[in-house]
């Protein structure tokens, strides 16, 4: 297996009804994920990039992707949202500006 040129990391953090930080699974993470790898699969893109299903990434407003070796930050993502993710920042290496969440973020 060769090094992926980029990891792809999705939460699917769950936490019960009214927790006060909600969670990613309460907002569609798992149609996120299945997107992603419905792309992965159409595309054949499980040789270049990685895709892992991940707990919280921290920001509970989600669903969030996390691209690495970048370390951008997406979200909240929608199911709709992965396309583009995969047409402009895997395989065409720009961010797709208007679902980065912001800096601050990063604290």
């Amino acid at each position: 297996m060769a090094k992926p040129l980029k990891h792809i990391f999705v939460c699917t953090q769950s936490r019960g009804p009214g927790h006060p930080r909600g969670s990613c699974s309460q907002s569609g993470c798992g149609e996120v994920l299945d997107e992603f790898m419905f792309e992965f699969q159409k595309r054949n893109l499980g040789e270049k990039f990685r895709l892992t299903m991940t707990g919280c990434l921290g920001p509970c407003n989600g669903p969030h992707v996390l691209v690495y070796p970048e370390g951008v930050m997406y979200g909240p993502v929608l199911k709709e949202d992965v396309a583009a993710i995969v047409d402009e920042h895997l395989l065409g290496d720009v961010p797709v500006a208007r679902l980065c969440v912001p800096p601050e973020i990063w604290g």
